[in-house]
């Protein structure tokens, strides 16, 4: 099963502003079909809080600042994205929260699946019975 990793980013550094980027299959193991981004998270709020069947996604901070907490069904492990060119592979069956937002935090989130709400998982308890039962 594939783990969570920190994938940097291409960094083109300039005097008028930097860019990052990332491509498909260069960065990313997976085609883009959704794009979508969180913003405006009022302070002490989490987003997220369930986990995908089959849905893999890639998370950057383009902005401001944010943990993503993913557990496995057996412990969690927390990322701090800071930097827009670090970004945050999640592959399906973990279970994810993004929590601790900056103010004028922006997330990013691409994902290889368009929207299905039967692949959501919302219950951690159901969750946790799926993933250890693997």
């Amino acid at each position: 099963m594939t783990k969570p990793k920190i994938l940097q980013l291409p960094k083109i550094v300039d005097p008028r502003g930097n860019l990052s980027f990332f491509e498909s299959p260069r960065q990313l193991s997976f085609e883009i079909a959704r794009t979508y981004w969180i913003y405006d998270v009022p302070g002490g709020e989490t987003r997220g809080s369930h986990a995908f069947k089959e849905q893999q996604e890639f998370i950057v901070a383009l902005s401001g600042s944010f943990d993503v907490v993913l557990d496995d069904g057996n412990g969690e492990i927390k990322f701090s994205l800071n930097r827009s060119y670090y970004g945050l592979l999640v592959p399906k069956m973990y279970w994810r929260r993004m929590e601790n937002f900056s103010t004028n935090a922006l997330a990013l989130i691409v994902s290889d699946k368009h929207f299905d709400e039967q692949d959501y998982m919302r219950d951690f308890e159901e969750f946790k019975l799926l993933k250890n039962g693997q």
